[in-house]
């Protein structure tokens, strides 16, 4: 069992918990993801490391309740524990790869929308921690939506918030900041996105568009076992077949078909919404309708 340790509401849709895994913590690097399962029937969940203390032992995740057994997950706190807490999988980010030097006099821009904030803090508190000033976008619909915004601060360069209704920060889409920060004159070697598939997709074209040569973005959105043998997390990248969970989560985004990934991506709606309101209605639900799948 693995107890959590605190367990925080960060905003209206999104949680933190550190959790005691001290394996985890020890070999665990900004980009990878662990599996997190709630007890022995519960579903697996692939849930990106968003900060790790290898002294304390302990992995800090952040989660949206989209689907039925994150909805569980709200309601656990400080002393519950989950039943696994598998990893760290997946390849840490490639940036961690390179000479600490050469990053150095790069020019490198973190772009995240609403809950993609959480796997970009660990690389930017890592690119801090080495001596490498980046600059980090980060959106949401309005203000009281933006997450790890102190945290962000500490370890950014230059932090600019973003909200589509314009409460707070910039007021428009990322990819609009990315523009203007173009248009200001600031120029990158290396753009990282990271939020709803959407968003990474526009993401991707505007890096283009203002002539940035390397940006990456995380599959994460599409995975759903974790191991590579749902297929589930298939993806094409310069027209050959990856895997997200094996091969990414990163990717170079200029060779992503997005199109087909996010095709890929509502395959489990229906199955997920089915859960979840078997779940919402408890005892209540009988499953005669024939359309949730509850009789199953």
């Amino acid at each position: 069992m693995y107890k959590i340790k605190k367990a925080e509401q960060l905003s209206a849709n999104s949680y933190l918990m550190d959790v005691e895994a001290p394996r985890v913590a020890k070999h665990c690097q900004p980009g990878q993801f662990v599996i997190v399962k709630m007890d022995e029937k519960g579903e697996r969940i692939p849930l990106t490391i968003c900060d790790y203390d290898r002294n304390k032992g302990t992995v800090t995740i952040v989660f949206q309740p989209v689907g039925a057994s994150t909805q569980k997950f709200v309601h656990l706190g400080q002393g519950d524990s989950f039943r696994d807490f598998t990893g760290p999988l997946g390849c840490p980010s490639e940036l961690l790869e390179e000479d600490t030097e050469a990053l150095k006099e790069k020019k490198i821009l973190f772009v995240g929308g609403g809950v993609g904030a959480a796997p970009i803090y660990p690389q930017v508190k890592w690119m801090h921690e080495h001596g490498v000033g980046v600059d980090v976008i980060i959106g949401a619909k309005t203000k009281d939506l933006l997450i790890l915004e102190e945290e962000m601060k500490a370890v950014a360069e230059n932090y600019y918030p973003c909200t589509d209704d314009g409460s707070y920060g910039f007021g428009g889409m990322v990819t609009a900041r990315m523009e203007e920060l173009a248009a200001e004159g600031k120029q990158y070697d290396v753009c990282v996105i990271i939020g709803p598939m959407i968003m990474m997709k526009f993401g991707v074209l505007t890096a283009k568009k203002i002539g940035i040569p390397q940006c990456i973005v995380s599959m994460n959105p599409i995975m759903v076992d974790g191991t590579g043998m749902c297929g589930a997390c298939r993806v094409l990248v310069d027209g050959k077949v990856k895997f997200a969970c094996v091969d990414g989560p990163e990717f170079d985004g200029y060779g992503v078909d997005f199109d087909s990934a996010m095709k890929r991506q509502t395959m489990y709606k229906d199955k997920e919404q089915r859960k979840l309101l078997k779940l919402q209605e408890g005892d209540t639900h009988h499953g005669g309708c024939g359309q949730c799948g509850g009789e199953e």
